[in-house]
């Protein structure tokens, strides 16, 4: 049994509906990639998962629980976590009291989690007192994995995490993912920047108009001169 489970998944924002009978697998310890065209649907499959558009059709199953439609403060209950693209930290509260807004479901900061994100971010222990927002757009995104990672999540949902980032500061992102991945954690990423997320990911799902598309490893994938030539620039 897949540790995440999509099927058929009909869903959108109100009445506008954006995904149209979308599939979708994700492994335990697995690192998948979403890419497609602007506008495909890719961010709001991973909304989807989380509670954060309207279902209107179709299962999503997480470790063997349907969790269709479920609210987001409910989701994050499951073992699921969740980093948004935009507006993904608080930019008022400092590094360390927005890694403990991580744990907020908790009734105190699991320490020897902070210390991992410590040990895996040590830039944020560094600047554990600075102001979130003064960050540059690199750490601000680092922090907000961390704080994700706070509650040790099965599944680690990351929407265009290299999104904004200066071009020396991509791949050592992308080195964190690998890195957070090879612990065990699951990932399911959506990634515009297309080639280098499926050379890095063991499966990859091309959505174009809020379908499926194309579906197989990272590389064969990246290989593939039909995707190639309409998703990837040839």
């Amino acid at each position: 049994m897949s540790l995440l489970e999509v099927r058929g998944l009909d869903a959108g924002y109100g009445d506008l509906q954006i995904l149209t009978d979308v599939d979708l697998d994700v492994d335990d310890g697995e690192y998948v990639t979403i890419v497609g065209p602007n506008g495909a649907g890719k961010s709001t499959v991973m909304k989807s998962v989380f509670g954060l558009t309207t279902h209107m059709g179709g299962t999503v199953t997480f470790a063997g629980e349907d969790i269709s439609g479920t609210k987001p403060e409910d989701v994050i209950h499951k073992g699921l976590g969740y980093v948004p693209q935009n507006e993904n930290v608080f930019a008022e509260l400092s590094v360390e009291e927005n890694l403990e807004m991580g744990a907020y479901i908790l009734d105190e900061v699991p320490q020897d989690e902070l210390r991992k994100v410590y040990d895996r971010f040590p830039i944020l222990e560094e600047r554990r007192d600075q102001q979130a927002g003064t960050m540059s757009g690199g750490q601000r995104q680092m922090l907000a994995m961390g704080r994700a990672l706070m509650l040790d999540p099965e599944l680690l949902l990351l929407d265009e995490p290299s999104a904004g980032l200066a071009p020396d500061l991509v791949d050592e992102m992308f080195d964190k993912i690998d890195e957070i991945n090879g612990t065990g954690t699951a990932i399911l990423m959506v990634e515009q920047n297309a080639k280098e997320a499926l050379r890095r990911c063991d499966r990859g799902y091309v959505l174009s108009n809020g379908q499926n598309r194309y579906e197989d490893e990272g590389t064969a994938l990246l290989n593939d001169e039909e995707v190639r030539r309409e998703f990837l620039g040839g």
